[in-house]
């Protein structure tokens, strides 16, 4: 049996470009999705799939993520001296979800390099890989804990994947392989290809921000040569990865959301608000009020 996977890697130290001025002073992780900072729904997500150990790869100007998920004393406090115990405990949930440790990337060198700079603390055993852009809405069963089944079940390294318009195929890494006999949502994957044209894309399987992978992905992290933007990218150390053992896509069961676009992120506000009962009738009726 393969070991347990314990530990998640959360790639947080991007600048959040596409939604200044918002983050000229807050991580696009802090951005709120209804009640909620990005980076908590794949805490959460993490916690929910049998995780222990969440680290975080942060970069400057990222503190507020540690505030976020630390005691916060002084307001725990107040709260109790205005008689919110309520709040106290809906407070002190986010700081007891995890354990949570933070690294930071020194440079911006590329989602391979984020992951790289995790080994230190992930160690010699499998771990997943979230990016919290990617809010995906499972019903059943988390995303993540769909694919740790699947790696417990083969031993074998998994992505994500998801059917996407051949419209908008040309913004993802793309796979080409082969669907397994037994399970029509595994896939064995032969060839990995980032951001293909339309007329050269392998399929309409694009890869999505999920992982579980196998330490050894950390030399080929270390090996992999540098883009022509100066970056490290992931896809290059899977399709190294790819060339010593079995590699696998999963098209995953739930809802994803790009939260890291600003359309993406407005359809996952309004439609995890329209699920909440305390929230759902009063937008319901108020995007009826404007024939929406």
């Amino acid at each position: 049996m393969p070991a347990k996977v314990r530990k998640v890697v959360i790639p947080a130290a991007g600048l959040g470009t596409r939604f200044l001025p918002a983050t000229k002073a807050m991580p696009k992780e802090m951005l709120c999705v209804v009640d909620k900072p990005i980076i908590q729904y794949a805490v959460e997500e993490a916690v929910a799939s049998g995780i222990e150990h969440v680290i975080v790869v942060t970069g400057r100007s990222k503190t507020s993520m540690e505030d976020h998920f630390d005691i916060a004393y002084e307001l725990e406090t107040t709260l109790k001296e205005r008689g919110k115990h309520d709040l106290v405990s809906e407070a002190r949930k986010v700081s007891d979800l995890a354990s949570v440790s933070y690294i930071r990337q020194k440079e911006p060198l590329g989602l391979g390099h984020a992951v790289l700079a995790a080994r230190a603390l992930v160690g010699d055993e499998p771990f997943a890989v979230m990016l919290p852009d990617d809010l995906i809405d499972a019903e059943a069963k988390p995303a993540t804990r769909q694919m740790i089944d699947v790696f417990e079940r083969t031993g074998n390294p998994v992505i994500a994947l998801l059917r996407v318009d051949p419209e908008e195929i040309s913004a993802y890494g793309v796979i080409r392989g082969q669907r397994d006999a037994e399970d029509p949502r595994v896939h064995h994957i032969d060839e990995l290809v980032e951001k293909p044209r339309r007329e050269e894309a392998p399929s309409d399987l694009a890869i999505i921000g999920r992982y579980v992978l196998t330490p050894d992905i950390f030399e080929d992290l270390a090996t992999t040569a540098r883009d022509r933007s100066g970056e490290i990218q992931l896809t290059n150390g899977l399709r190294a990865l790819r060339g010593r053992r079995p590699l696998l896509g999963y098209e995953f069961e739930g809802t994803r959301y790009d939260a890291g676009q600003k359309l993406g992120f407005l359809k996952a506000t309004v439609d995890l608000a329209l699920k909440r009962p305390d929230l759902g009738p009063g937008l319901r009726a108020h995007l009826k009020e404007r024939s929406l």
